[in-house]
């Protein structure tokens, strides 16, 4: 996704970073040196402040193309829609094209296939007629070495 993001902005296409999680690791953070980042909103929840995607943000903004980290998320309590994906799809209907990630476990018809193999439930799911909905689909693995390496 990043890597893409940065072809597409050297030959001029306007993107800006909705979420990204970077898990610590380094190199995924400097392949977001040069674009754009919206700054995430800050809401109370339980006594505490946490960071959300400003979706008004990033409607106003109305980049060409916003990259969104983790389809299946959550939404904090008071958020507009429940879920990351209902903020895509209004993203989308808007008319800005959105980049995302999705572990296949979270994908509503593959959760029980997984959780067979895996033993771990997931409890976030994208529905199959969002994520089939897609204009293009690109399937990332890694080597299990490298998995079990972290």
């Amino acid at each position: 996704m990043l890597a893409e993001a940065q072809r597409l902005r050297a030959q001029g296409l306007d993107i800006v970073v909705g979420v990204v999680e970077t898990h610590g690791r380094k190199d995924t953070a400097a392949m977001l040196e040069g674009l754009a980042v919206l700054p995430p909103k800050r809401q109370a929840y339980r006594g505490r402040h946490i960071s959300e995607f400003d979706l008004d943000a990033a409607l106003a903004r109305r980049p060409a193309l916003i990259l969104m980290d983790e389809l299946a998320h959550s939404n904090a309590p008071g958020s507009r829609h429940p879920k990351r994906w209902q903020d895509i799809e209004e993203l989308l209907e808007a008319g800005i094209d959105v980049f995302t990630t999705v572990n296949v476990q979270h994908l509503e018809s593959l959760n029980d296939v997984v959780s067979g193999v895996t033993g771990i439930q997931v409890r976030e799911t994208v529905p199959d007629p969002f994520f089939d909905a897609a204009d293009d689909v690109v399937l990332v693995d890694l080597p299990p070495d490298d998995l079990r390496s972290g």
